[in-house]
């Protein structure tokens, strides 16, 4: 069964909070999406989620359903012209069922800060009258170990995944561009995470990156903006008193689509992805579908 643990360690690391970042967000690893837009400050709340499968190979009566759920608050505040300070606090709801019966928890997660400069902020049109913008932002940010770790150092490989936080101080680094013209647009995220250990224990870092295609409708007060777009994952493995975990890491590809509508101060959106193709524990562990909903208030 110990086996089957570190296959699920593998999924929390996807998580970053141990139970989905979509973002997330997730940010730097967390999934910021296309909206709110960074011209303005923001506060709202997001629920994101991710399901896995996992079972050891050539022996199906050691397996593991684990389904992980995120409640998070988020926020964005612009300092000046050109800084923008971004936290995510989250609140973890986690369950696993697998052939040694079923686990539920949950708790604060870890709290994560982020700051971006923007470095382009452009507007210009055509002889032909398109109207086009361009923004490219940049920044770090760090992920504090406010989420509870608790696991036995005798035992941590088996009881890392059942803790609401990673126990370390990480660090992260992203950058996005943004390019509209007229009613479409393309968004670019690239995102690199740094974890650091705890109790001998280290997450592999994670990059991932994303590019989506998105359209505005407008009406009278309100705005539509269907997106879809697709995004790639890779996991380092893990480590252990600084020696590599073997059957962890791995990488996916996801194609993704949703919906964010604004009206007036208030933007409502969600997000949905699923795989389409993956190689997550030499193959022992499967990933389905993950998404995203919120809901912001932009002053």
């Amino acid at each position: 069964m110990k086996k089957i643990f570190l296959i699920v360690i593998l999924l929390l690391s996807l998580q970053e909070t141990f139970a989905c970042d979509i973002c997330g967000c997730s940010s730097g690893n967390y999934f910021i999406g296309l909206f709110p837009q960074f011209r303005k400050h923001f506060f709202g709340t997001r629920h994101t989620f991710r399901s896995f499968h996992s079972q050891v190979a050539g022996d199906p009566t050691q397996f593991s359903k684990d389904f992980y759920q995120t409640v998070e608050l988020w926020s964005g505040f612009n300092i000046g012209k050109k800084w923008q300070v971004m936290a995510f606090v989250p609140y973890n709801i986690n369950r696993q069922s697998s052939d040694d019966g079923v686990k539920n928890s949950k708790g604060l997660g870890d709290i994560t800060l982020i700051a971006n400069y923007k470095l382009l902020d452009k507007r210009t049109g055509d002889k032909k009258g398109n109207r086009i913008s361009q923004q490219f932002w940049i920044g770090g940010g760090v992920k504090i170990p406010t989420g509870k770790f608790a696991a036995d150092p005798n035992d941590i490989m088996a009881e890392a995944n059942n803790q609401s936080g990673t126990g370390s101080v990480d660090f992260l680094l992203n950058a996005m561009y943004t390019f509209h013209i007229n009613d479409w647009g393309i968004n670019t995220n690239i995102n690199y995470k740094i974890n650091c250990s705890a109790e001998n224990f280290q997450f592999g870092n994670r990059f991932n990156t994303s590019a989506f295609i998105f359209h505005s409708i407008s009406t009278a007060k309100t705005t539509f903006n269907p997106n879809v777009g697709v995004l790639y994952e890779n996991l380092r493995a893990n480590k252990l008193y600084n020696s590599k975990i073997q059957e962890t890491g791995g990488n996916a590809v996801f194609a993704a689509a949703g919906v964010e509508t604004n009206f007036n101060k208030m933007a409502v959106g969600f997000n949905a992805q699923l795989p389409l193709s993956q190689n997550l524990s030499n193959g022992q562990t499967t990933t389905k579908v993950k998404g995203m909903v919120h809901l912001t208030f932009i002053f």
